[in-house]
């Protein structure tokens, strides 16, 4: 009598399944992911914490370096819109893939060799071609012939300018004023210098476009509405030079 144990139905059956293997069901990329992020949390103190950290300083880092970045306000020259001690989010971006800045914009500027070893936020009053003249009869700044009501952001009790000028703005340049023009170091005072006070459009770092703190005074930055009837270059009447004194 063959005593060998026979094997059963359920013998022959495939063991019951375990708990579902889901490993099978992702992409190699996937796969290839979790595995980077699993060598890198092993060797980092503090493991996925760090390395979460670690991700988002490196996302600031390329976001300051190519997108936006903050800019503390170093003085009262841009009072009353923005105060001494204000940060401000600069748009690195605004200028890179359209126009140049345009009259009325705040920006940020590196003034190194040309108004000092540091990086400044002024108003644009003219750009490339503009001839600009102060002050007129009635105490305003002229912009390619157009007059220029600067009441809505000046400094209360302060005139355009106490330093009159007589200047064509060059191509590539900017002539800056500080909203606060009695407290302001800018274009006017920089006339006979090398440059006669342009700002470079290649050293804009970018626009100012919002004020984030203190919350109690964020806002919007807007251009404002002083300079939209401003005609173009064209209108300049003076023949066009580097910059000098009226």
């Amino acid at each position: 009598m063959d005593t060998e144990a026979q094997p059963t139905e359920r013998d022959r059956s495939l063991p019951p399944p375990g708990p579902e293997d889901t490993s099978g069901t992702r992409g190699p990329e996937e796969r290839s992911r979790s595995a980077l992020v699993s060598r890198l949390s092993y060797w980092l103190p503090g493991g996925r914490v760090s390395l979460t950290l670690l991700l988002c300083l490196l996302f600031l880092l390329v976001l300051n370096t190519f997108v936006v970045r903050p800019f503390e306000i170093p003085s009262g020259s841009m009072e009353p819109g923005l105060k001494d001690g204000d940060r401000v989010l600069v748009n690195k971006l605004a200028y890179r893939f359209g126009d140049g800045p345009e009259r009325g914009d705040v920006i940020v500027f590196d003034g190194t060799g040309y108004f000092g070893e540091a990086d400044y936020i002024k108003r644009v009053v003219g750009v490339g071609g503009d001839h600009i003249v102060c002050c007129e009869a009635e105490g305003r700044i002229r912009v390619n012939g157009r007059s220029v009501d600067e009441s809505g952001f000046l400094f209360p009790g302060d005139s355009p300018s106490s330093v009159p000028f007589d200047v064509v703005v060059p191509d590539g340049r900017l002539f800056v004023l500080g909203d606060h023009r009695a407290g302001s170091s800018d274009s006017r005072d920089r006339l006979g210098s090398p440059g006669g006070g342009m700002v470079p459009v290649d050293e804009v770092i970018g626009r100012a476009d919002a004020v984030v703190w203190p919350l109690g005074r964020a806002t919007r930055l807007h251009r404002p509405d002083a300079y939209a009837r401003v005609p173009g270059r064209e209108a300049a009447t003076a023949p066009r030079a580097e910059g000098g004194h009226g």
